[in-house]
């Protein structure tokens, strides 16, 4: 059995602990989500834009979440789902929340990165810390004029009732 002395037996241990240390501190104990959002612009391989009551703009198109998420869905399909999405303001609209909350939920139904840009810094959206909620379909308000309000289902005038 071979034995080694005492002195070799520290200066491993000294060289083991400095090793550790050095790796600890390159990881440091957190993940940086946060980019500097001019360097890693082209670095994506898809831009959403957020456009008014939760819709985004997507290849030139409005479309509301609920549409957002089929067009990745049909990106799935074809094999061609981007790995990364970059979510920016648009002319229109900032960032909101309920933009945030529906590109959660597109992250955890089809398994791509996004991030958002947040006053010139890259945020990764995490879809638990963000409360990822169901897509929906935009409905804008219907105004109707005076003469279409006033007619029935038939195609003539409702009269108006009168009272006894």
């Amino acid at each position: 059995m071979i034995r080694f002395p005492t002195m070799f037996h520290r200066a491993g241990a000294g060289v083991l602990l400095g090793c550790l240390l050095v790796l600890g501190g390159c990881h440091s104990g957190s993940v940086k989500d946060e980019v500097a959002a001019t360097k890693a612009q082209g670095q994506f391989d898809a831009t959403v834009e957020a456009y008014k009551s939760g819709q985004f703009v997507v290849d030139g198109a409005v479309l509301s979440a609920l549409d957002a998420g089929s067009h990745f869905a049909y990106l799935k399909d074809v094999g061609k789902l981007p790995r990364t999405v970059l979510l920016v303001p648009s002319d229109e609209s900032k960032v909101r929340k309920a933009h945030l909350q529906f590109m959660a939920r597109m992250v955890l139904d089809y398994g791509f990165a996004a991030y958002y840009d947040d006053d010139g810094t890259l945020k990764k959206i995490n879809p638990v810390e963000t409360k990822a909620r169901a897509l929906e379909d935009y409905h804008a308000p219907v105004k109707m004029n005076d003469e279409v309000k006033q007619r029935s289902a038939s195609g003539g005038y409702d009269a108006p009732e009168q009272q006894h």
